[in-house]
């Protein structure tokens, strides 16, 4: 489609970035949650993570096999409609399989909760399917010029739901704020907090799932998003694909036996977490290498490698890894980083305002960049520039005051919204500067962040949100310049590549196991420091003519 852009279709799209939004956030509550009542050590609570994330990359997989096999493109076979309507019912079922799983469960039920990561990786199994047919249906609704932004648009509703996930799942938990200093260890002991909150959640889950997919089927308007676009194999690719694939069930099926045996309450040995580590190292390596290792040969012959033969796809697919990865494992670990004594103590309660303002500063950003999505005048986009952010900021301070939890303290943030302010205007709208400012300045925080405690250690670990609130559509531009006919192959590449969420949180889970939570924030700057890396290496040598 296109000329004006399909504003009610672009609205109804957005539902489904909310559903991400909040499922991926609220994990984090129900992660402390699980940590608590089945005794789990935080590299163990981390899988919830790698179930969630992992689906995304094993359903993407999945699909670009069948596809290979068919010598079609199934997505585009089915429409691109169709495709997120089969995602909302494969996630109403994991929601299900969630209420399943948890029914009769009982403290420290290891059993129980391998049923929860089972449910949880169907969820984000319909999630992945939502994710590769509705980033490209953003981009059929309007102008091709405008799709970035429409992402943005997207992305900014997405981030409401991360606002709100950690709000709606404590209620739920706790139900009121009032409850903020009863740890979650207390309400389990006291048996006032029970499964039974855990299945009502996924009922009004699965509910909304089922009433999306409803809202999708029946709403005529939408664009079936059918495609007959020629498919191009890449026979090569997928057994590299697979390879990595193959590494990685063995590496993490070694990780997992090292917890088997263990009594209730019993901890590893020093030996066994560092067995860990350096497996979860391994497994690092596997993705890295393998990919790296795919170009390289890929530059000898490229027959076979289809869009793993562009260095900067490649290097893209690392980006997205880490971008996830690092974008998921900030707030996945903040909750054990804030309950220790040089941060303040905080119980389980006290610690979602906290998320709802990291993941506030994702919607921040993305609110910001999708500005540019209702044509304002060069004046007036400069005025929301700096106008839309504290609009946003006020919108999360609101959520969190009018469900009850005190939001003095995070008043300070506004001072870290000026710094990402600033970035947008020094990058002017580009992909490419953009990216590496953002990227620098979440260095910058990270290494702010390990070398202080208490509040400035806290906001500045909080503010990496802000600066990966506009990653992901800047690196999809840069990731896919140039690459022609294999652009939707591309794509769904990078899609499998949310995997990152899967891996580095658990990595740097067991590294705060054994060196301290605070000091483990150290994977995060590493990770900012790739992103900036990632667009100076693209922009200077792989760009078109066109510079993004």
């Amino acid at each position: 489609m296109q000329g004006k852009t399909n504003q009610r279709a672009l609205f109804t799209l957005t539902t489904v970035f909310f559903f991400w939004g909040f499922i991926a956030a609220g994990n984090s509550v129900f992660l402390g949650f699980c940590k608590e009542y089945f005794l789990l050590d935080q590299f163990q609570s981390q899988l919830i993570e790698f179930a969630f994330y992992g689906a995304y990359f094993i359903g993407a997989l999945m699909l670009f096999i069948f596809s290979s096999i068919a010598r079609t493109d199934i997505m585009n076979k089915w429409g691109l409609k169709n495709g997120i309507v089969y995602g909302l019912i494969l996630s109403a079922f994991g929601a299900g399989a969630m209420i399943m799983a948890v029914t009769g469960a009982e403290t420290g039920d290891s059993s129980a909760f391998g049923f929860v990561l089972g449910s949880l990786f169907i969820v984000g199994l319909g999630f992945s399917l939502q994710q590769t047919a509705a980033n490209p249906f953003a981009l059929l609704l309007g102008e091709p010029k405008t799709g970035s932004h429409r992402l943005n648009l997207a992305g900014g509703v997405n981030s409401l739901g991360t606002t709100i996930g950690p709000i709606i799942v404590t209620l739920i938990l706790f139900g009121t704020a009032a409850n903020a200093n009863i740890s979650i260890k207390e309400e389990i002991a006291a048996g006032n907090l029970t499964l039974a909150k855990v299945q009502y959640l996924y009922m009004a889950v699965g509910g909304l799932f089922l009433a999306a997919a409803a809202l999708f089927f029946f709403f005529k308007k939408l664009p079936d998003g059918k495609a007959d676009s020629e498919f191009h194999g890449a026979k090569k690719a997928m057994t590299s694909l697979l390879t990595i694939t193959v590494l990685l069930v063995v590496i993490f099926f070694f990780v997992f036996i090292q917890y088997l045996g263990l009594g209730e309450g019993e901890k590893l040995s020093a030996a066994s977490e560092m067995s860990i580590l350096w497996l979860s190292l391994g497994g690092l390596v596997a993705i890295v290498g393998g990919l790296l290792l795919s170009n390289m040969m890929a530059n000898k012959s490229k027959e076979g490698w289809g869009a793993m033969q562009y260095p900067q796809l490649v290097l893209g697919m690392l980006a997205i890894f880490t971008y996830v990865g690092v974008e998921v494992s900030i707030q996945s670990n903040l909750g054990a980083l804030l309950k220790l004594p040089d941060f303040g103590e905080m119980t389980d309660s006290q610690i979602a305002p906290y998320i709802s303002m990291y993941w506030g500063g994702l919607m921040i950003g993305r609110w910001t960049g999708a500005i540019a999505v209702f044509n304002p005048s060069n004046g007036m986009k400069k005025v929301l520039m700096v106008l839309v952010p504290y609009i946003a900021l006020g919108v999360v301070l609101s959520l969190n005051f009018i469900s009850g939890f005190e939001v003095k303290h995070l008043f300070v943030f506004a001072i870290c919204v000026v710094v990402q302010i600033a970035g947008f205007f020094i990058g002017k709208d580009k992909p490419a500067p953009t990216l590496k400012i953002f990227g620098l300045l979440g260095v910058l925080a990270m290494i702010v962040g390990l070398s202080t405690t208490g509040d400035i250690s806290i906001f500045a670990f909080l503010s990496g949100g802000l600066f990966c609130s506009i990653m992901w559509p800047s690196i999809f531009a840069l990731s896919l310049n140039g690459l022609g006919k294999f652009t939707s192959q591309g794509s769904a590449f990078l899609v499998m590549m949310i995997l990152g969420g899967a891996i580095i949180p658990p990595l740097q889970g067991k590294l705060g196991d054994i060196i301290g939570m605070h000091s483990s924030y150290i994977v995060c700057a590493l990770c900012f420091a790739y992103l900036a890396f990632f667009a100076w290496i693209v922009n200077k040598k792989y760009l078109t003519a066109e510079k993004v």
